[in-house]
């Protein structure tokens, strides 16, 4: 048997795994100088060469050049990147046994190192280095141009995030996206087919066609959304997964109105994929790069600092000053330095833009004690799944080098569910947290309410606090926060500081101020556009800021005329409708929209677009499907009764009633005018307007 046959021994593995690392690091080097540094005759790594190119873990070209010692160039392909990750566990895994068994031979005890279960890297101590999925910048320059011609994936937002972290070793121990058999583990119990613990569900969601369009152990290019590849993927696995049990076991119930459930039913593809990454570059960030960190490059700076114990604050809101009281008295509990660590990839929607953010954590970090204290952002694509989420935090934490972690009430809590719940307790979190701890190798700082004491000028437990009855305890909660940034509130500096206020007021100013969409949904002949005109004339009369309106019709004829009428094509149709009107709401404009809208899904996700910038204002023209058919303009309702038309909504296809509108408008036998000013008064109801505006 060769050393590259399909059952190969564990000597053979390590050759392979030894040849496969020396090309890696040295792919320019001599034959002699390849098989020297193997302790390899030349004869021998001949036959090695030949049979891993013969593999595709390889390949071998000619080489110009005078010298002639150098007439190949090697380069390891995707293939052989993935074999190299795999084998360097396995190496690492035996070498680590073979150690244990020599020190109970020669000591009678065991060493007392860790392989903090599968991760295979010796746990001494938070600072040692953690496996990367990068190749050397050699084997990538060149694993660059032999992707180009690979079949490529162009990654979501979320994708690219865990993407990250996968190859930093932010998700360590996965070496790629789950298997089938892993994420069954995943969902069920938290673990991964080898029994190590994983709480969260990482696969690559697709489209059905792509997948269709993939064999078992095919390699693909993964892009950017400006096309740059970001690493190689050997798919493994296809299949089609039981979203409604995944959404069961990982969030807790089957819900669209956790965000999490929302996007996995309504946005991410139908099938998923699995099979080891090979990282070529990490995504590219421009903005606040001298705060972005991977695992090693903060593990070598807690080595640097001589930080021992770190306790990692998470969060994904500004810092108010009940945080500062939250971490300061963590760090004293853990006796620890202080890492704050926000999220700045995917949160919850509604959430605070992370720009904003980052400037506020940035104008009170000087209130934080220099020695002690540093911060550094993490690109995550948060799910909001509660207690998993915490789990998840903290394994994520420990690969960053951290040894604490603090768990406040309701960790990655996604609000309320469809019966006005909130999806999960208080301190759920915290009980899982502290049921996995040790073997999540980090401990939890864990936090109740805080809240702030007027009588002693402090923030306190609330649950802590003996005396309620004596004292004046003050709160305020973020949607109180909210409504107060909305209408241009004092918010007192007992809740925040003045920095954080002004950076907050700036991004949001009063509604009175900002852009908002209004957005007319009902069916054809409803009135909607009639209404939208009559709203955007009386806008206008108002004057103070531009109002665009975006008609149906007039965006069918000058943004989506290539568009038909399938379900795929009205969702694409709203989305582009939804994305132009988020762009005029960021900018502080009016955007009137008047389409059909029938799908509850999609208008809930340009609800979600725009409200990232103002507000959304739906408003349900509530016009009976006998009145539209009546009044029929333009014939459209008789075509499509005589079948002339396919799809049509209201006679061959649903439409979802909105549940919650901001409005709802009768318009049989009641003006346009009318109509009209209901919408003006609503608009003022909400702040948006009034009668200083303008």
């Amino acid at each position: 048997m060769t050393a590259l046959q399909s059952q190969p021994t564990a000597a053979e593995e390590d050759m392979l795994f030894r040849l496969l690392r020396q090309l890696d690091i040295a792919p320019d080097a001599t034959q002699r100088a390849t098989a020297e540094a193997l302790g390899i005759s030349l004869g021998r790594l001949n036959t090695l060469l030949r049979t891993t190119a013969e593999q595709g873990l390889i390949q071998i070209s000619a080489r110009d050049g005078p010298d002639k010692r150098q007439r190949f160039a090697y380069a390891i392909t995707a293939r052989g990147a993935a074999t190299k990750n795999r084998l360097t566990d396995q190496f690492l895994k035996r070498k680590f046994a073979e150690y244990e068994a020599l020190h109970a031979e020669l000591t009678g005890t065991t060493s007392g190192l860790v392989p903090f279960k599968s991760r295979m890297q010796i746990m001494q101590n938070n600072l040692a280095p953690i496996p990367e999925l990068y190749v050397s910048y050699d084997s990538a320059q060149k694993l660059k141009i032999e992707a180009a011609d690979l079949v490529s994936w162009d990654l979501t937002p979320r994708q690219i995030c865990d993407l990250e972290l996968l190859m930093n070793g932010g998700f360590n121990p996965l070496k790629g996206f789950l298997t089938e058999e892993d994420y069954n583990g995943v969902v069920e119990n938290m673990r991964l087919a080898d029994g190590s613990l994983w709480p969260m569900p990482i696969n690559l969601d697709v489209s059905e066609e792509f997948a269709s369009s993939l064999k078992e152990g095919q390699d693909i290019a993964l892009r950017d959304q400006e096309g740059v590849i970001l690493a190689t993927m050997t798919v493994t696995d296809n299949w089609v997964p039981n979203k409604a049990r995944e959404a069961e076991k990982v969030f807790g119930a089957d819900d669209d109105a956790h965000p999490a459930v929302n996007y996995l039913h309504n946005t991410a593809g139908k099938v998923y994929l699995g099979g080891p990454v090979t990282g070529i570059q990490q995504p590219v960030h421009y903005d606040f790069r001298a705060r972005r960190d991977t695992p090693n490059e903060l593990r070598a700076y807690f080595r640097k600092m001589g930080w021992r114990k770190v306790v990692a604050f998470q969060t994904r809101n500004p810092l108010h000053r009940a945080h500062q009281e939250l971490t300061f008295r963590a760090a004293r509990e853990a006796q620890a330095n202080l890492l704050i660590h926000p999220v700045v990839g995917m949160t919850k929607p509604g959430d605070v833009d992370h720009f904003t953010r980052v400037r506020c954590y940035e104008a009170v970090l000087d209130k934080y004690p220099q020695a002690t204290t540093s911060m550094s952002l993490l690109n995550l694509a948060m799910r909001m799944a509660g207690p998993r989420e915490a789990v998840w935090h903290g394994l994520i934490r420990a690969n960053h080098g951290c040894t604490h972690f603090i768990v406040g009430r309701d960790h990655a809590g996604p609000g309320k569910n469809s019966a006005g719940e909130d999806f999960y307790g208080p301190y759920d979190a915290q009980d899982l947290f502290r049921e996995y701890q040790d073997e999540i190798g980090i401990e939890m700082v864990d936090f109740k309410h805080m809240v702030y004491v007027q009588e002693r000028a402090q923030y306190e437990p609330a649950d802590e606090i003996v005396d309620k009855d004596d004292v004046t305890i003050l709160n305020i909660s973020g949607t109180e926060l909210r409504r107060r940034l909305a209408e241009g509130l004092e918010i007192p500096e007992w809740f925040s500081f003045p920095e954080v206020v002004r950076e907050l007021r700036r991004t949001k100013p009063p509604r009175s101020k900002q852009g908002f969409t209004v957005f007319f949904t009902g069916f054809s002949g409803s009135g909607k556009s009639t209404i939208a005109n009559a709203l955007m004339v009386k806008l206008m009369e108002m004057g103070g800021r531009p109002v665009t309106l975006l008609d149906g019709d007039i965006v069918r004829k000058n943004l989506s005329s290539e568009l038909g009428f399938s379900k795929e094509h009205r969702d694409l149709n709203i989305k582009r409708i939804g994305y132009v009107a988020s762009e005029i709401t960021k900018n502080g404009g009016i955007a009137i929209c008047a389409p059909i809208a029938p799908y509850a899904t999609t208008r809930r996700h340009v609800r979600e677009e725009i409200e990232q910038f103002g507000a959304f204002v739906e408003v349900h023209v509530a016009t009976s499907i006998e009145e539209c058919e009546r009044r029929d303009r333009k014939g459209l309702y008789k075509l499509a009764r005589e079948g002339k038309i396919k799809e049509f909504t209201g006679i061959s296809d649903p439409y979802d009633v909105p549940a919650n509108p901001e409005l709802s408008v009768e318009t049989e036998n009641v003006e346009v005018d009318n109509c009209a000013h209901q919408v003006l008064l609503k608009l003022e109801s909400m702040g948006l307007i009034s009668g200083t505006w303008g």
